[in-house]
């Protein structure tokens, strides 16, 4: 039986690998740089690789949106887990370049909305052009780039020939990405009551109050909403899906509530997958009306009525 193959954003040296590395399945298996999002979900439709490493958000810049949309665009994915690296940047260059010769810099586009503010302090009117990853741009500068500097991750200088010319050049001293493990379905992890669930949801209509309506699924029965971000369709103007993460798992009894009165309500459900929190943070205690046994005292309630069962 061939090894487990797992796919990251490289090349290696990437946040993206660093995630990868907190997963102890992954240790010691063969691991594959892929150079965008599309390439490793389609490592993983196809099995070439059991799962993949992907960012899907950062405290600075909020929701990837190359992420969220290929997992809105591409079936038969799930997420098995997330993973949180702290964020920061060092700028470097070739040998013999000081920081007054910096005119452009090469940086992935995430990477640069971490530092710009730095960038444009520091170095007022440089020109910055992408790069397809972190490493890629610092690598990118012994290739012929016409770039004069590179944003990258620390320790970059250890892997290729560059000089570092600043340190913590990040604008958040606090920044944090978080990164989610993606495989073909399988069975769920088991609730840990510190857990998330993932889905992406679209509205039915662009009409008044269909967004309320929506949320109203889980006001309605106590759940949070960690995060909400949209993102259009891409068909007609108005038309949005929501991608969505929800405190808890699917198997709180309010959690499947809510899902199945947005499968009433929405076209269009993806389920992304139930899984632990990275942080290990329980969920807010709910109120009693809202937690497992008063949703199942209420179907049996139900249930009797139906039967003809006397009722108080």
């Amino acid at each position: 039986m061939p090894e487990p193959v797992y796919s990251y954003l490289g090349p290696p040296g990437t946040f993206t690998e660093m995630a990868l590395a907190q997963v102890p399945e992954a240790a010691g298996k063969q691991w594959r740089p892929v150079n965008n999002v599309g390439e490793a979900f389609t490592d993983v439709v196809s099995g070439r690789s059991v799962a993949a490493m992907i960012a899907i958000e950062n405290s600075v810049e909020g929701g990837v949106t190359a992420t969220q949309d290929a997992l809105a665009n591409i079936p038969g994915l799930r997420i098995s887990g997330e993973y949180l690296v702290p964020i920061d940047f060092v700028l470097v260059a070739r040998p013999g370049t000081t920081l007054a010769d910096v005119r452009t810099v090469n940086a992935h586009p995430v990477a640069y909305a971490q530092t710009h503010q730095w960038l444009e302090q520091t170095i007022p009117g440089h020109l910055h052009i992408p790069a397809s990853s972190n490493v890629a741009a610092a690598a990118s500068l012994l290739e012929g780039s016409e770039a004069d500097a590179a944003v990258a991750p620390p320790g970059i200088d250890r892997r290729h020939d560059l000089a570092v010319l600043a340190e913590e050049i990040g604008d958040s001293r606090n920044a944090v990405t978080r990164f989610v493990l993606v495989s073909r379905p399988k069975a769920l992890p088991e609730r840990t009551g510190a857990d998330k669930t993932s889905i992406i949801a679209e509205l039915p209509t662009d009409a008044p109050g269909a967004l309320l309506e929506m949320l109203e699924q889980f006001a309605t029965r106590g759940v949070n909403l960690s995060l909400i971000q949209s993102r259009p369709i891409g068909d007609t103007l108005g038309r949005y899906r929501f991608v969505i993460d929800i405190d808890g798992h699917v198997e709180d009894e309010r959690v499947a509530d809510a899902l199945l009165g947005l499968k009433r309500f929405s076209p269009r459900v993806i389920f992304l997958g139930s899984y632990p929190r990275a942080d290990r943070v329980k969920t807010t205690e709910v109120h009693d009306r809202y937690g497992d046994e008063a949703f199942v005292d209420a179907r049996d309630w139900l249930r009797g009525l139906v039967a003809g069962e006397p009722s108080d």
